[in-house]
C-alpha cells in the first residue's frame, strides 16, 4: 500500500508540473535566476564576434518573446549571457522540474500527436540523454533542440493547445504559431538552419545562431528524433562487423582491436558496439566529464589515463581475445602515436581496425580538442583566442593523420567515420590525398563508400521507434514483433545479401535487450529495408490495437539513411553520377514524407558533417492502432525508402536497380524510370568509384 501511495503522489506531482510547463512563460512572478548549474556539463563559449549593432539585435530578438513590463529586468541578463557565452540561452527559464520523457498519457493535451511530440522532445533534453542539457544541446557539441528556453516553453504550450486540425510551424527553433491544417497533414513542420546557400557558412552561422535567427539541429536534435546513443551504437556495431567482412576478411573479431576516439552523445556508442561484436576497444576522450558517463553507464568497461597501462591491456586483451572496452583519459593522437612509437620499436602492430567520431564538422568551437593542450586550457584559449586556437587544431590534424598513415603501410585499416575528419585534415594540409580523385575522396575511404553504401543501395538504415508508454514490457513486446517480422521474411525466402543484413539485426535485437542500451525513453532502432519496415509498422500497430502495446508508438529514423540525407561526403559518398552535391533527395523525402501521412517532418542544413555540408530530412509517425495511423504507415514508409534506392538505381548502382525492379513488380502503384538497358552493363563493370560513370541518358 505504501509503495502505491508513493507511485500516485509522484503520478499527481509530475502531472501538476507538466501542465504548468504547458501553460506558456511563466512571467509574473519571474523564475528565480539561477544560471548555469554546476552539476551538469556546459557547451564550450561561443566567439561569434558580433558588431555593437548586431549585439543589440540579438538582444533585441531575444527579448521579444517578453511583455515589456519584464524587459527591463531581463535585458541585463540576457546582454551579459551574449558577453559571457557568445549566445542567450535564457538560463532563468530552464525548467525547474525533472527533464525526461514523461508516459504520454500524462501531458496535458488535445491529440495523441501532440503528446508524443512532447515526449520526444523531453527525451532529447533529459540530462541523461543530452550533451548539454541546459544550452538545450542533444548531442554534436552544437546540435540544439532549441536556440533558448523560451522557445522551448512557448512550443509545449503550443502543442498543448493543438487540435487535429491544426499544424505547428518551426523556424529553426522559433515556435512560428499554430496555423489552419486537415488531419491528414502533418501536426508538426520543422525547418532548421535553411540559410541562403551563398551565406551558408562557419562565420555566417555563428552569428546568424547568435542573433537568435537559425539554429543547427544536427540531424536528431532539433528534429526531435534523438533515441540517446543506442542508435550510434546499433550503426557501429553493423559497420565495425562489416569493416571485418571487408578489410580483415573475418566474420569473428575476437581478438581484433579497434582504435577510435571520442565518447560524447554520439561517439560513446563506440564503446559498447565494440564489446557487442567481440573486439577489443579502444576509446581516447579528453572529456573526463564524458568518460565518466559512460563508465558509470556501465557502457565502458574500463578507464585508465596511462598510455603505459593502456598498451599492456590491450596486449593483454589481444593474447586472451577478450571482449574489452577501456576509455583512455587522453587525446586521441598520443594513443595513435604511442601506438606508431610500439611498432617502430617491437615491430609489432597492435591495432587492426581505426576511425574517429570526435565531431570534426565542428572543429574550432569543442568539436576536437588538439593534442598541445590539455582539456581546460583548450577551452580557454579556445575563447580568449580562436585563431590561435584553430592553429593548434590544424597542426594536431597533421599530427593525427601522420600517425594513422604510419600504421596504414601494415595489415591496418582506417576508415572517415562520416564526421568530416578527412575533410578537416584536408583543409588543414594533412597528407591524405588520393592521386587522381574527385574532389569527394581521400587517401581513406568513407564509412559509406566502403562499408554501408551497398546496405543503403538495398534500401537498409536506421528504423527507429518509441514507446510512448515508457513501460519496459512494451518495449520487449515490440523487440519480439520486429524479430519474428525479420524472421518470417527469411523463412519466406530472401536473396543472400538480404539475408545477411536481416541476421545481422535479428542478433542485434536479442543483443540489445541483453546490454541495457536504454537511455532515455523506451527506444530500439534495427537497420530494415522498404518490406521490413512496412511490416513491422503494421504488427505495431496491430498490437496497439489489440492492447498488447499500452500506448501510441512513435517511428522515426535517423536521418542517416537510404533517402533522409544529401552529403557528399558521407550518406551520398558512393553517388558517381555527378549529382553528389545536389539536394534534391532530401528536400523531396521530407515533401514527399509530408503528404503521404507523416505526423511531422524537419528539413535540415548541416548536420553529421557540418553547417553547409549537407541537406538533410526526417520524420515521425505515431502509430495510434487506428486503420489510418496503418494506411499512412505502408504509404509513408515505403516513399521514405523506395526515393533513395530509385536515386541510387539511376546513380549506376546495380544492387539499388534490382531492388527497385523487385519493388516495381510487387507494387503496382509503382512505376520508375530506369536507365537504358544498353548503358547498365558499362554502369556496373566496376565497383571502383575511379572508373568512369555512365551519365544518365533520356
Amino acid at each position: 500500500m505504501h509503495v502505491l501511495l508513493e507511485w500516485a503522489d509522484r503520478w499527481i506531482r509530475d502531472m501538476c508540473s507538466l501542465r504548468a510547463l504547458c501553460s506558456g512563460l511563466p512571467l509574473r512572478p519571474l523564475p528565480e535566476n539561477r544560471g548555469r548549474c554546476a552539476g551538469v556539463p556546459h557547451a564550450p563559449v561561443r566567439t561569434p564576434g558580433l558588431s555593437p549593432t548586431e549585439e543589440q539585435l540579438a538582444l533585441r530578438n531575444a527579448l521579444r518573446y517578453f511583455p515589456p513590463d519584464v524587459q527591463e529586468q531581463l535585458a541585463p541578463e540576457f546582454a551579459q549571457e551574449l558577453r559571457l557565452y557568445g549566445h542567450i540561452y535564457m538560463y532563468r527559464f530552464c525548467p525547474n522540474l525533472e527533464m525526461k520523457a514523461y508516459p504520454v498519457e500524462q501531458y496535458p493535451c488535445r491529440t495523441k500527436a501532440a503528446a508524443a511530440i512532447m515526449h520526444m522532445i523531453m527525451n532529447n533534453l533529459d540530462p541523461a540523454v543530452a550533451q548539454f542539457p541546459q544550452e538545450l544541446v542533444t548531442y554534436g557539441g552544437n546540435g540544439q533542440v532549441f536556440s533558448n528556453w523560451a522557445q522551448f516553453w512557448l512550443t509545449m504550450s503550443y502543442l498543448s493547445q493543438m487540435t487535429e486540425e491544426q499544424t505547428l510551424v518551426m523556424y529553426s527553433g522559433h515556435p512560428l504559431g499554430l496555423f489552419p491544417s486537415s488531419p491528414g497533414a502533418p501536426r508538426l513542420v520543422i525547418t532548421n538552419g535553411m540559410v541562403i546557400p551563398n551565406y551558408s557558412s562557419r562565420i555566417e552561422y555563428e552569428k546568424l545562431f547568435a542573433m537568435g535567427v537559425t539554429m543547427y539541429g544536427q540531424m536528431t536534435a532539433g528534429s526531435y528524433c534523438y533515441i540517446g546513443p543506442q542508435g550510434i551504437v546499433h550503426g557501429t556495431v553493423l559497420t565495425v562487423l562489416n569493416a571485418g567482412r571487408r578489410y580483415l576478411g573475418v566474420e569473428d573479431l575476437a581478438g581484433k582491436v579497434f582504435v577510435t576516439s571520442g565518447l560524447g552523445g554520439m561517439s560513446g556508442a563506440q564503446a559498447k558496439a565494440a564489446v557487442i561484436v567481440g573486439c577489443i576497444g579502444v576509446i581516447a576522450e579528453v572529456d573526463g566529464a564524458a568518460l565518466r558517463k559512460r563508465y558509470q553507464q556501465g557502457w565502458l568497461m574500463e578507464v585508465t589515463n596511462s598510455l603505459d597501462h593502456c598498451i599492456e591491456r590491450l596486449r593483454e586483451a589481444r593474447k586472451r581475445k577478450e571482449a574489452l572496452s577501456l576509455g583512455y583519459h587522453g587525446n586521441v593522437v598520443d594513443l595513435w602515436e604511442r601506438l606508431v612509437h610500439e611498432l617502430d620499436t617491437t615491430g609489432e602492430l597492435l591495432v587492426d581496425l581505426g576511425s574517429d567520431q570526435t565531431s570534426c564538422h565542428n572543429p574550432f568551437n569543442g568539436g576536437y580538442y588538439p593534442v598541445q593542450l590539455g582539456f581546460a586550457e583548450a577551452q580557454s584559449l579556445m575563447a580568449s583566442d580562436p585563431a590561435a586556437f584553430k592553429g593548434l587544431v590544424q597542426e594536431s590534424l597533421r599530427r593525427h593523420v601522420s600517425a594513422i598513415n604510419r600504421l596504414a603501410q601494415g595489415n591496418f585499416f582506417f576508415w572517415d567515420y562520416g564526421n568530416a575528419f578527412l575533410l578537416e585534415a584536408h583543409r588543414a594540409g594533412a597528407d591524405v590525398g588520393k592521386p587522381g580523385a574527385s574532389k569527394m575522396e581521400f587517401r581513406y575511404p568513407s564509412y559509406v563508400q566502403h562499408i554501408m553504401g551497398d546496405i543503403f543501395s538495398q534500401g537498409f538504415g536506421p528504423f527507429r521507434w518509441v514507446c510512448t508508454s515508457g513501460d519496459p514490457q512494451d518495449l520487449a513486446v515490440t523487440d519480439h514483433l520486429a524479430t519474428s517480422v525479420l524472421e518470417e521474411a527469411i523463412s519466406g525466402g530472401v536473396n543472400p545479401a538480404v539475408k545477411l543484413q536481416y541476421m545481422d539485426n535479428i542478433r542485434w535485437i536479442r543483443e540489445a535487450a541483453k546490454h541495457q542500451l536504454v537511455v532515455g525513453s523506451q527506444a530500439r532502432i534495427l537497420y530494415s529495408d522498404q518490406k521490413g519496415r512496412v511490416a513491422i509498422a503494421v504488427a505495431f500497430n496491430q498490437a496497439i490495437a489489440r492492447g498488447e502495446i499500452k500506448a501510441p508508438v512513435v517511428l522515426s529514423r535517423d536521418h542517416h539513411d537510404v533517402s533522409g540525407t544529401d552529403s557528399p561526403f558521407r550518406e551520398t559518398s558512393n553517388i558517381h553520377d555527378g549529382s553528389a552535391f545536389c539536394a534534391d533527395m532530401a528536400v523531396q523525402n521530407f515533401v514527399g514524407d509530408a503528404f503521404r501521412g507523416a505526423t511531422w517532418v524537419a528539413l535540415h542544413n548541416g548536420g553529421g558533417v557540418g553547417w553547409g555540408e549537407v541537406i538533410n530530412g526526417g520524420f515521425g509517425l505515431v502509430l495510434d492502432g487506428t486503420e489510418e495511423a496503418e494506411q499512412k504507415a505502408r504509404m509513408m514508409l515505403s516513399w521514405d525508402v523506395s526515393n533513395g534506392v530509385a536515386r541510387r538505381c539511376w546513380s549506376g548502382n546495380r544492387k539499388a536497380y534490382e531492388i527497385i525492379c523487385q519493388t516495381m513488380q510487387e507494387n503496382s502503384g509503382l512505376v520508375v524510370t530506369l536507365p537504358h538497358e544498353d548503358l547498365r552493363c558499362d554502369a556496373w563493370k566496376h565497383s571502383n568509384p575511379t572508373v568512369t560513370m555512365w551519365t544518365m541518358v533520356a
